[in-house]
């Protein structure tokens, strides 16, 4: 009784508040709660993935020698006309695999008779030639640059352009001398390129043409002995400007028929690499002169890796001396970290190769045989399979067996 009697008590209260029935139904059932969805973890952004590397090949050759006997195995009698092709045929699937190929043009060019020593000169076909054999640029700045004097160097050069053959180390004009450095594409890895020789076999510079050569010793003419280190840094300035993933030094130096480079190579080798270079690149000897990869500080203070031939001896000539009828196809790999910016040189390898000599009545009389192959396919001739295995045996005392890309 007492329960029910509070229960009343309660209901009036509530209806003398203004409450209805309605609204005390409504209080009494449960209030409904909006659904709630939880936010999704946020997916995670993926790690980028890093960029390949850029890989890329520039081969290298030494110095081509233009001497009488050569230019007259060219002379194709048929057709009226120089052709030095077959004399580097075996060459060309090495220059042509590579991204980019560069080879000492020792010798100016000429619409008439070539010449031999002292003074070379060779026909206009020879740049075609090497264009055809899948050369892209020459070195121009050598002792003999000067043996047609400067309209020969001239005529050269216009040649070369004809043939669509870059060049270094020799000008026309002021203007191309200040310029003369030549940013090539390596298989999308830009090289620029500059060239330098030691002197001229003692014939000034025109003194009306001063820029028509780089000559890199003050004393030229005389000992050979005093480099103009302003004059190398002015052109390692003229590479830089252009913003090349590598810097290539071209040059021409050194003792003739020295299989060893000497203390004055060392020491420009060490200032161009000290003020920026990457690729030192050498010739003169006529001989095989060591090579190296060795470290080297960029002018940010990157370090790196960098690389130097002091010689590869002769691509081809008619020299008889010794060591002078072998040489080697090089190859260097180029890498681009595509992250980090940092270009170097990843590895090399070389391809011997041995000049032959036939009889003065034999044609053709000369040609660059690749010695490993050759001696594959079987060689009848004793004399021959010796100096070929000769070749092979100087290319791995001066260059090292291990780099030998194409032995068995």
């Amino acid at each position: 009784m007492i329960r029910y009697a509070a229960l009343l008590l309660c209901f009036a209260l509530l209806t003398g508040c203004g409450v209805d029935g309605r609204t005390l139904g409504s209080l009494l059932l449960p209030v409904p709660v909006e659904e709630v969805i939880p936010e999704p973890f946020p997916t995670p952004t993926p790690e980028p993935t890093p960029p390949p590397p850029t890989v890329a090949t520039l081969a290298v050759c030494g110095d081509a020698m233009a001497h009488s006997y050569i230019s007259n195995d060219a002379w194709d009698e048929e057709r009226g006309v120089y052709d030095y092709t077959h004399i580097m045929t075996q060459a060309k699937p090495y220059v042509e695999g590579a991204d980019y190929a560069v080879v000492n043009l020792e010798t100016p060019l000429t619409d008439g008779k070539p010449t031999g020593y002292p003074r070379f000169s060779a026909a206009d076909s020879m740049a075609y030639n090497l264009k055809e054999l899948g050369f892209d640029l020459c070195l121009t700045a050598n002792n003999h640059a000067l043996d047609k004097g400067y309209s020969g160097l001239v005529r050269t050069l216009d040649v070369l352009d004809e043939a669509g053959l870059a060049h270094v180390g020799t000008s026309r004009s002021p203007e191309e001398g200040e310029a003369n450095a030549v940013l090539a594409d390596v298989g999308g890895i830009s090289v620029a390129f500059v060239g330098y020789t030691y002197g001229t076999n003692g014939l000034p510079i025109p003194e009306a043409h001063p820029e028509c050569i780089n000559v890199y010793n003050r004393d030229y003419l005389t000992h050979l002995a005093d480099p103009d280190y302003d004059k190398l840094l002015a052109g390692l300035e003229q590479a830089r400007a252009l913003e090349p993933d590598l810097i290539a030094v071209m040059i021409h130096w050194g003792v003739e028929y020295k299989t060893q480079q000497n203390h004055f190579q060392e020491e420009v080798a060490d200032f161009l690499f000290a003020n920026g270079a990457d690729l030192v690149l050498g010739g003169h000897s006529h001989v095989l002169q060591p090579m190296e990869i060795r470290r080297v500080t960029a002018p940010d203070g990157t370090e790196k890796q960098g690389f130097l031939s002091y010689s590869l001896g002769n691509f081809f000539s008619a020299q008889i001396d010794k060591y002078t009828d072998t040489t080697v196809v090089l190859t260097l790999e180029l890498t681009r970290d595509n992250e980090t910016g940092i270009t170097q040189v990843t590895g090399y390898s070389y391809v011997p190769m041995f000049m032959s000599r036939q009889g003065e009545k034999r044609r053709p009389r000369f040609e660059l045989i690749d010695a490993h192959a050759m001696l594959s396919a079987g060689v009848e001739d004793e004399e021959l399979r010796g100096r070929l295995e000769e070749a092979i045996q100087t290319c791995h005392s001066i260059l090292g067996e291990e780099f030998d890309g194409s032995k068995p």
